[in-house]
């Protein structure tokens, strides 16, 4: 079901459609929705590479407003919908690891999960939940979510259909690697200033 699934989502790239398509996905993949809109983007990007960034920025949007409907569900909704969202991506025991780490990383939480393959989706949900300040929320969406799919796009821009197929094969570790890099300069910024 979740191959026919990710082929729909693919099929939307070959329509006029494609750039309203990758918007709604990037917003219900934040909150609710398994696919990530990475797939849509890398292949609206390889359709028209000069619209990378323009994708990258459409892609950006709509997911961080797909998050903060997240955050309003587990703000308001935890118990009536964002437990069975959870629950659905067989993550509920992870509840209370995900609360730990906001207690102790606010924002770096969201930035990190906002970058890798971690469903998003859980943690602007639990943000709401565990009412995380709602700005650093949203300035932590926008740089992660931001900086994930402006890499692709540009990477898309620069080397075309060529880097299509060296993505899809290492996504995780190429996001894993970019958490990494961040953190590093984070990490040499606070000892410099």
């Amino acid at each position: 079901m979740l191959r026919r699934l990710y082929d729909w989502v693919l099929h939307w790239a070959k329509t006029p459609y494609g750039t309203w398509a990758l918007f709604i996905l990037a917003f219900c993949e934040s909150s609710f929705f398994p696919i990530p809109p990475d797939v849509l983007l890398i292949a609206v990007c390889v359709a028209v590479p000069t619209r990378s960034f323009k994708y990258a920025m459409v892609c950006s949007v709509g997911s961080v407003l797909g998050g903060c409907l997240g955050y309003f569900i587990g703000w308001q909704f935890m118990v009536s919908i964002g437990e069975a969202i959870i629950r659905f991506y067989g993550l509920h025991d992870k509840y209370e690891y995900i609360q730990q780490l906001y207690k102790t990383y606010d924002a770096w939480a969201v930035g990190i999960a906002g970058l890798t393959p971690i469903p998003y989706k859980v943690f602007t949900i639990t943000a709401g939940a565990f009412h995380i300040n709602f700005m650093v929320f949203l300035i932590a969406s926008a740089v992660s979510r931001s900086a994930r799919f402006f890499v692709v796009g540009g990477l898309i821009y620069m080397f075309g259909s060529k880097i299509q197929s060296f993505i899809e094969r290492r996504f995780n570790i190429l996001a894993v690697l970019f958490v990494i890099l961040l953190i590093l300069g984070f990490v040499v910024i606070k000892y410099i200033f």
